[in-house]
């Protein structure tokens, strides 16, 4: 008998206070929202934005506060210096905004400017990657079209596990992809192309009553929106590790829908004609809880130790995970449960393929 912290006849109401729950993802989404638009949208990092990454060795440690010192007067914009690797590497990366000089005007003037403002240390130029503006719009788009169909397979493949409509489910991806090429001929930016196509992904797992699909994808976007308005909130920089932890929470998220969405499928099955649906709900919720805490713990103590012993350049990684673990499992049961309930599953969920 496995580990189990949490005993078999528990009932927590977890769906008698949906209601709550919507309030509060609805103000963490609200305040996302509000920050995004104060700041003109996300802060890209060099990978979207373009620019220049520079690693530098010194041969005596100082602190990252001296070695910012250390390049006071050059007109670079966006600098930001960080320390990288262990404590005794004694490097840092500085990244500018800039991709209008040449890498080789970069590496003189840093040069000159640490030999200049600390002389009791030398330094090593090891690495400099350059990314134009029009490569990081590129990733930028790639990134969003990544994100999108990672969504879009998770709804055809939830309609075909959970509701055994594969034509149907390929039906509505094949319209989608007709949409996206329809509006793209419209020459939308992929921001606005990507929004539009979630909408109609929504729409359409709605029309055609695909509640399972539509419960697990609602509770992923939700996801991703609270984790980017906690990002811009904290004025974190995105780039194509924050975009690996968006896809890597989406993937965690699902799982855990996965759980929830099987024990109330199969208790649905169970049931007799008479059994309310939200007592069906609220009874999975609570029999797959043990195991949905012990998942979330085991993997939080892992990102809590990537986070704290990591180091700086995973550092905002490990933040986007710890974020999205939380509400990842926090939309399992608050988010995608109550939509099924809101929308209802027919009994038997054995659906007949259409």
């Amino acid at each position: 008998m496995g580990l189990q912290l949490i005993k078999p006849d528990t009932n927590i109401n977890f769906i008698g206070i949906r209601k709550i729950a919507f309030i509060i993802s609805g103000l963490f989404i609200l305040a996302g929202l509000i920050s995004l638009t104060i700041n003109g949208g996300p802060k890209y990092g060099i990978d979207f934005a373009g620019g220049m990454i520079v690693q530098v060795k010194a041969e005596k440690p100082m602190d990252v506060s001296e070695f910012k010192k250390g390049l006071a007067g050059l007109e670079l914009p966006g600098l930001v210096v960080q320390t990288l690797g262990l404590e005794g590497d004694h490097e840092y990366l500085v990244r500018t905004s800039t991709s209008e000089i040449s890498s080789q005007e970069i590496r003189d003037q840093l040069t000159d400017a640490l030999a200049k403002n600390i002389k009791d240390n030398s330094f090593e130029i090891q690495r400099l990657e350059m990314v134009g503006p029009k490569v990081g719009a590129d990733l930028r788009a790639k990134a969003l079209e990544a994100m999108f169909y990672a969504v879009l397979l998770i709804a055809v493949y939830i309609s075909g596990r959970f509701e055994q409509r594969w034509t149907v489910a390929a039906i509505m991806a094949a319209v989608l992809g007709g949409v996206i090429y329809g509006v793209s001929l419209a020459g939308l930016d992929m921001g606005w192309l990507i929004i539009i196509a979630m909408v109609v992904t929504l729409v359409m797992c709605w029309y055609l009553k695909l509640n399972y699909a539509l419960g697990a994808v609602v509770a992923l976007i939700h996801d991703v929106m609270i984790t980017v308005g906690i990002f811009s909130i904290l004025g974190k920089e995105f780039d194509l590790t924050i975009i690996a932890a968006l896809l890597t929470i989406i993937g965690y998220s699902l799982n855990d829908t996965i759980i929830v969405f099987d024990r109330i499928r199969e208790n649905n099955l169970a049931s007799k004609s008479g059994d309310d649906f939200a007592w069906i709900i609220n009874r999975s919720i609570n029999q797959t809880l043990s195991r949905t805490i012990m998942t979330s713990a085991t993997t939080l103590l892992v990102v809590v130790c990537l986070y704290i012993l990591g180091g700086s350049v995973i550092h905002d990684f490990a933040l986007a995970l710890l974020i999205g673990i939380v509400v990842g499992t926090y939309s399992s049961i608050y988010v995608a449960s109550p939509i099924l309930l809101g929308f209802g599953v027919s009994k038997p969920a054995k659906a007949v393929e259409a």
